[in-house]
């Protein structure tokens, strides 16, 4: 199916600023069965330069500068993709020793470029307990872990804050609660204390009115011979060819779609506007 992407974002100052460089994240990632057809960015006040630049993390950045004051910024997205339907659960683990729980081991060439994603600073004693509680459950299976983990936290009470940083790992766990960036962030926190590498994706999802308005956040998982495997936790679900993929990212706090600042006493609001449409029924 096609799929088409408006997303606007204004910020409205109540005097003259003076915008200093942003930096946008609003480029899809292309997966292969998600490819990019089309790409428009519209942004005004006109910016004097704009620079795309891949990231350390292969992300497309886009930079863009100013040169003039102004008392609003209006940034555009609109792109169009060719998501076709596939089987998330087509692959093989290889070698086999990786489908069990503990001791998970990836190679040791590739667990060193996995290492930014198995970092366990925000994995807790509560966490890992928690986790290993789980696995235990399902047998010590890598999949069927991620799968109850998966369930488990679409278990909890889902709450809208679309501003602000995740909730540390710990108290999303305890409260129960918490958004979908929040539920994300979880997630990754158990699968490090297993020693998967996970990673926190910002995209969007479309079919869900819930989702379908706002970004979304989902995580994936690096499975030997299988590579980066998406899970949602707020849906409980797989990724499907619903999700569209802007930013992959060790590190939630970098996953920003518009990062930047303005010199300048006035005031900010923001308002943002999502719209996604397919030329396809899809059933949910």
């Amino acid at each position: 199916m096609k799929l088409h992407v408006r997303h606007t974002s204004t910020y409205t100052y109540d005097g003259p600023v003076a915008l200093n460089p942003h930096m946008l994240y609003l480029y899809p990632r292309t997966y292969p069965y998600q490819r990019l057809i089309a790409y428009e960015l519209t942004i005004d006040p006109a910016p004097s330069k704009t620079v795309r630049n891949v990231d350390a993390e292969s992300n497309v950045q886009q930079v863009v500068f100013f040169n003039s004051p102004t008392r609003h910024l209006r940034v555009v997205a609109d792109m169009t993709l060719q998501s076709d339907d596939f089987n998330s659960f087509d692959f093989v683990i290889f070698p086999f020793e990786s489908k069990k729980l503990p001791g998970f081991r990836y190679e040791p060439g590739v667990e060193a470029l996995l290492h930014p994603y198995l970092d366990r600073t925000t994995v807790t004693a509560e966490i890992e307990l928690w986790a290993r509680r789980m696995a235990a459950g399902a047998n010590w299976e890598t999949i069927e872990f991620l799968s109850v983990l998966n369930r488990t936290i679409r278990g909890f009470t889902y709450e809208t804050r679309e501003q602000g940083a995740p909730h540390p790992p710990e108290q999303t766990l305890l409260n129960r609660h918490g958004s979908c960036r929040d539920y994300t962030v979880l997630f990754m926190a158990a699968c490090r204390s297993l020693g998967l590498a996970a990673r926190f994706v910002s995209g969007y999802l479309f079919g869900n009115p819930q989702q379908e308005h706002e970004l979304h956040a989902w995580a994936e998982v690096y499975l030997p011979g299988a590579g980066w495997r998406g899970y949602d936790p707020t849906e409980g679900s797989v990724v499907n060819n619903r999700h569209i993929f802007l930013t992959s990212t060790a590190q939630p706090e970098l996953a920003a779609p518009i990062t930047g600042s303005y010199s300048g006493s006035a005031s900010a609001t923001f308002h943002n506007e999502l719209e996604i449409e397919s030329d396809t029924a899809v059933d949910i």
